[in-house]
């Protein structure tokens, strides 16, 4: 199969979810034998229009990061590119109508990955409605982010979830490092909200506990400082960011995985740390998903404030220890990959009817 992605932004210039998810999921399709081309902002050195990096071809349709620009020259750079399916990111949104185009013009089906933004006001709301109408099916990674494309207009027959994946062969062979009871781990960006953490954890002061924070960002100075106001620091290690890989042995030790960031398109270190054992506490935030992966997770509880989130730390310590949950399997990379080839098929057998 051929399979045209269509992003802005790449992981190669940017680190946002996203990104890090389109390459992923690229390298896994080269990787079972599909041909796969991003078309994408030039990150590469050099003046050739395309480049190969890990079996996936990147090719320009603009040398700088202009969304005007790239939305104009994209049905034309498609057009050489020939695939049999189009997966654009709704970045920018006017991507996925000019997608559209081509697919109409060489009938080749256009599914878009819902490319969700906090605090977005660059991008007006009838750019939205079109980007979610436009294509055959609409992806995204969680029921939240569906009942937002939802109510930019698209049809909710058309709109599919496909989650956040990890790799569960390496979390059942990983060791495991004890350093800490309880973890918190994500980005230290606006959106971290690491201080009610902070603030549940000085709620069980008199108690013996560890706890890391894994991440890095602008946050991390206030955090740190948060800590030391507390009176906790001494008992909380701040790690800074760490590889997924080296993130599992510490959560395969934990007890504890506490998420109460305030904007999660999907809570993928909140995945990764319950497939590795460890019983998952969740503040509920409106602009999170992270509630959807514990609701119904008997190792997992949902809480509204600090006070909660310590009552249910405590709670926990009542729960047996594990390194390995295998209800977390379907969310193997393997398993979510193959949601994405079944999207596809189906969207190309049906595009055949018409």
């Amino acid at each position: 199969m051929r399979v045209a992605f269509v992003s802005l932004t790449t992981a190669h210039d940017g680190d946002d979810w996203y990104a890090r998810r389109m390459r992923a999921v690229a390298e896994r399709l080269v990787a079972r034998g599909h041909d796969v081309t991003i078309c994408c902002t030039q990150w590469w050195d050099g003046d050739h229009p395309a480049f190969d990096f890990e079996g996936v071809t990147y090719r320009r349709v603009t040398a700088e990061p202009a969304p005007q620009a790239f939305v104009a020259k994209l049905p034309f750079v498609l057009n050489s590119v020939r695939p049999d399916i189009v997966h654009v990111a709704t970045n920018p949104h006017l991507a996925v109508p000019a997608a559209r185009v081509t697919g109409r013009l060489r009938r080749i089906p256009v599914v878009a990955e819902w490319w969700a933004q906090p605090d977005d006001e660059t991008t007006t709301s009838w750019h939205r409605r079109w980007a979610a109408r436009s294509p055959g099916r609409v992806l995204v990674p969680s029921r939240t982010v569906g009942t937002a494309v939802r109510e930019c207009g698209a049809d909710a027959d058309d709109v599919e979830v496909v989650p956040d994946s990890v790799d569960m062969a390496a979390i059942r062979s990983a060791s495991v490092d004890q350093r800490a009871d309880v973890v918190y781990a994500r980005p230290l960006d606006d959106h971290a909200n690491v201080e009610e953490f902070l603030l549940a954890l000085a709620e069980l002061r008199q108690l013996e506990w560890r706890a890391a924070v894994i991440g890095d960002g602008p946050a991390r100075p206030d955090a740190e400082r948060t800590a030391r106001d507390l009176r906790i620091a001494d008992r909380v290690e701040f790690l800074g960011a760490l590889d997924p890989a080296d993130q599992v042995p510490i959560l395969k030790g934990a007890h504890v995985f506490a998420q109460t960031a305030t904007w999660e398109p999907f809570a993928t270190n909140l995945l990764r740390a319950l497939a590795c054992g460890c019983v998952g506490v969740v503040e509920y935030q409106a602009d999170s998903a992270a509630h959807e992966l514990v609701e119904e997770e008997p190792r997992g509880a949902l809480v509204t404030s600090p006070r909660e989130l310590a009552d249910e730390i405590v709670d926990a310590a009542e729960m047996e220890r594990w390194t390995v949950n295998e209800a977390y399997a379907p969310y193997d990379h393997d398993a979510v990959l193959d949601r994405y080839v079944d999207c596809y098929e189906r969207a190309i057998d049906d595009y055949g009817f018409f």
